[in-house]
């Protein structure tokens, strides 16, 4: 799964490593930037599918709801918020483990095919709790993603105040909320949580005339579900872990060019 960070502006601007700027690409009259992450979903589940507990939280899950089992990421939301015995926000349980999340290459702000993933803090345990904290900082990698996307749209001039999330993952409570947390911005949540269905009934509603223009049709149908805000008392932890998330990309980018000497 590819997750897309697009923002339209009255005028063009151009944000380098982010596609763009394309005239009345989504909204007629408006300019689209267009950044993303080229592994989303796919990496969450790698993270998750490819660790030794992962046959453990299938059992588990499925003891917890024997007739349709429960989705394994519901549960381990639920097995972090145990972990963090309700003294602290589950977020700061990754206070020691660290990712670079390109494992399959950097598609924005950086343009970087050959970047890696990297992992920091791993312990040899194989426990159903670090594979709970491994998804954790999986997710919260993701969401630093998008918040250096976010800073080059910034740097380039655009006001950015809040984020709209849709799609497959804007249903995980917890991805919902740590990128809320990550970013110091309200994530808002369509009321119809398929998304491109409404789209494409927006499109097909103005093909038929029923409304004038695109965004008179938006607004009459597209609706907004929930806002979530974000816990202001993280920020401090996620400009550290943000200085993190950046080091390690240096990093990366120096043992490159120590192992190309000749």
């Amino acid at each position: 799964m590819l997750m897309l960070e697009a923002l339209i502006s009255e005028q063009p601007l151009f944000v380098p490593g982010v596609w763009g700027p394309c005239l009345s690409a989504m909204v007629p009259g408006m300019w689209l930037n267009e950044g993303g992450q080229s592994a989303t979903g796919r990496l969450i589940d790698h993270m998750v599918k490819g660790h030794a507990a992962y046959t453990q939280l299938q059992e588990q899950a499925r003891q917890r709801s024997p007739f349709t089992g429960e989705n394994i990421y519901s549960y381990l939301n639920s097995h972090l918020t145990l972990m963090a015995n309700s003294h602290s926000a589950v977020d700061l349980l990754a206070s020691s483990l660290h990712m670079w999340p390109d494992f399959h290459g950097n598609r924005s702000p950086l343009a970087d095919p050959t970047l890696k993933g990297m992992v920091i803090g791993l312990s040899l345990s194989q426990t159903l709790d670090d594979l709970a904290l491994l998804y954790l900082a999986t997710v919260q990698a993701l969401a630093l993603g998008t918040l250096h996307i976010l800073e080059a749209m910034k740097e380039a001039g655009h006001d950015i105040r809040t984020l709209f999330l849709c799609g497959g993952l804007s249903k995980n409570s917890l991805f919902v909320q740590i990128h809320a947390n990550a970013t110091g911005l309200p994530v808002v949540l369509p009321d119809q949580m398929e998304a491109v269905l409404i789209g494409a009934a927006v499109l097909g509603a103005c093909a038929s005339q029923d409304y004038s223009s695109i965004q008179e049709a938006m607004g009459k149908m597209a609706k907004v579900g929930r806002v979530v805000q974000p816990d202001y008392e993280l920020q401090s932890f996620y400009e550290r872990k943000y200085k993190v998330f950046l080091r390690l990309f240096a990093h990366q980018r120096e043992y490159q060019a120590l192992m190309n000497q000749r």
